[in-house]
């Protein structure tokens, strides 16, 4: 069984993924340190069910407020968005910013928008 364990390994297929996470509003607003985001991805993202041990096939980026991660393993789109989320929560910010995709390959992090125009007719 060992043997089939290690084919299946190398049949992976090559892919060049290109993700980014757009953090620019709330570090713009300053309750999010974009430079923390890169460290929490760097040691949370897992490559073969080991977090922190990325290599050469996942490198995590910053450029100012976006978060570029490149990767030539597959890895999924939505995974980026559960490690956002789970960074989030962790800070106490999961109740006023969410996870938007602005495209096939960025996600945006924008305030809920609380609309409370009932609360405003009663008064």
């Amino acid at each position: 069984t060992n043997n089939m364990v290690r084919k299946t390994s190398q049949k992976q297929k090559k892919v060049n993924l290109h993700y980014e996470i757009d953090c620019s509003i709330p570090v713009k607003d300053g309750i999010m340190e974009p430079a923390s985001f890169e460290k929490f991805l760097k040691e949370k993202i897992k490559v073969n069910g080991k977090a922190g041990v990325l290599g050469d096939s996942v490198t995590v980026a910053r450029n100012n407020t976006n978060i570029t991660v490149d990767s030539t393993v597959p890895m999924s789109k939505r995974y980026l968005k559960y490690l956002t989320k789970k960074f989030l929560k962790k800070h106490n910010l999961r109740d006023y910013i969410r996870v938007v995709a602005s495209n096939k390959k960025t996600y945006e992090l924008k305030y809920f928008v609380i609309q409370d125009d009932e609360d405003d007719i009663e008064a």
